[in-house]
């Protein structure tokens, strides 16, 4: 009985989780592609944003991370990122071993399967989408909300 009023608590708050989980892993993504680009959190090296593959990948990190930051096109700004970051383990990481321990590949393969997560999800609560969409109107019948469950 008691786990059922946990996990019907729980899942009264999953919106919000879901919502702080895409900030955190869109802020960490654009943190990095700023830092690539402009080197403003590290002293480190900057990358043009046309050499290929670390320019683009670094303006899909900025890009896309604070797309996904915001909740604006969550969806598909985490396809982007996903792949991007799905390229990055196969070309850059996956030759030097075969797993990430091995071969420093694990945080493309963490934000991969983040992002992957966001793309079936949504954005969850907090999301600048929803300032787009009117908010008076009512769903159609037939569209309904639905929640994720484990």
């Amino acid at each position: 009985m008691a786990n059922t009023q946990l996990t019907s608590r729980l899942n009264q708050y999953q919106p919000y989780a879901l919502g702080l989980f895409r900030i955190v892993v869109g802020l960490l993504f654009a943190c990095h592609g700023a830092n690539t680009l402009f080197g403003v959190i590290t002293d480190g090296e900057t990358i043009a944003a046309g050499s290929w593959p670390k320019g683009p990948a670094a303006v899909i990190e900025l890009v896309g991370g604070t797309l996904v930051l915001l909740g604006i096109g969550t969806r598909s700004a985490a396809f982007l990122c996903s792949g991007a970051m799905a390229y990055a383990y196969f070309s850059v990481h996956q030759p030097e071993g075969l797993f990430p321990l091995e071969n420093s590949g694990g945080e493309p393969v963490l934000f991969c399967w983040a992002f992957l997560l966001l793309i079936f999800t949504g954005p969850g609560a907090l999301a600048a989408d929803r300032l787009f969409t009117a908010r008076g109107t009512n769903r159609s019948e037939g569209e309904q909300r639905t929640t994720v469950s484990a």
